[in-house]
């Protein structure tokens, strides 16, 4: 008989870019030492264009000193991939899980996470499928409408995926989306012909596809003091 799998689910509004990255440290570290469960971070950015480990800062295609005059900021992680964006009307994940404890490698875990914005955008009637070879994220046709870029440290991840509802494209115009040229960045709600439900209804899809995803049958919902005041700190 199959273990019921537990998921703690943190849902942040909007959240600045450093706020989250501090959050998601001091989760990783007490969900090393299993001070907490596994647990999922559901949020969107203010406009923010980030960079992976390997700082490929030539495909930030204006000068730093022109970010503000577009509102936007510019952040350095350790993640893996590439530049991207993150921004309003974009359903972000950041999973602090523990992959040692489910049995997945790195490899499966990116899968599971492109799978999981798959899912999602079947539900709206559009196909979407994982990118070609060095290309990540997911697709419609030759548009990019998800992106993922992941940190796994000592097997406890952290980053995550980020899909497009319906932000502004035009910031991507900006940068070489996940350093990959010549393609396009998509919404949901440009390549469907539904009617879009509110963005907190898309968002709470998105954690129930990651759930089915990754196995998990017990989702339990917390606020922000709830996480803090379960072990103990403030912020």
């Amino acid at each position: 008989m199959r273990v019921p799998r537990n998921l703690s689910v943190l849902k942040m509004g909007a959240i600045s870019y450093l706020d989250a990255l501090k959050l998601q440290e001091k989760l990783a570290s007490n969900r090393k030492i299993h001070k907490i469960p596994d647990t999922l971070l559901s949020l969107q950015h203010p406009p923010t264009y980030t960079l992976g480990k390997r700082r490929t800062d030539h495909n930030l295609l204006i000068p730093e000193s022109e970010l503000k005059r577009i509102g936007a900021e510019l952040h350095y992680t350790q993640r893996g991939g590439d530049i991207t964006f993150h921004g309003p009307h974009q359903a972000i994940l950041y999973p602090i899980i523990s992959l040692r404890d489910i049995g997945l490698g790195a490899r499966k875990y990116v899968e599971n996470l492109e799978s999981t914005m798959i899912e999602l955008a079947s539900l709206y009637g559009v196909k979407a499928c994982p990118g070609k070879k060095c290309e990540t994220g997911v697709w419609v046709g030759d548009r990019k409408i998800g992106a993922i870029g992941v940190r796994i440290s000592y097997g406890i991840t952290s980053h995550g995926l980020a899909f497009n509802i319906d932000p502004d494209l035009d910031y991507f115009k900006h940068i070489v989306p996940c350093g990959i040229a010549d393609k396009e960045v998509t919404s949901l709600r440009r390549e469907t012909d539904l009617v879009l439900p509110t963005e907190e209804v898309i968002q709470d899809q998105l954690i129930s596809c990651f759930a089915r995803q990754f196995g998990y049958s017990n989702l339990v919902w917390k606020d922000a003091a709830s996480i803090f005041s379960d072990n103990g700190e403030t912020e």
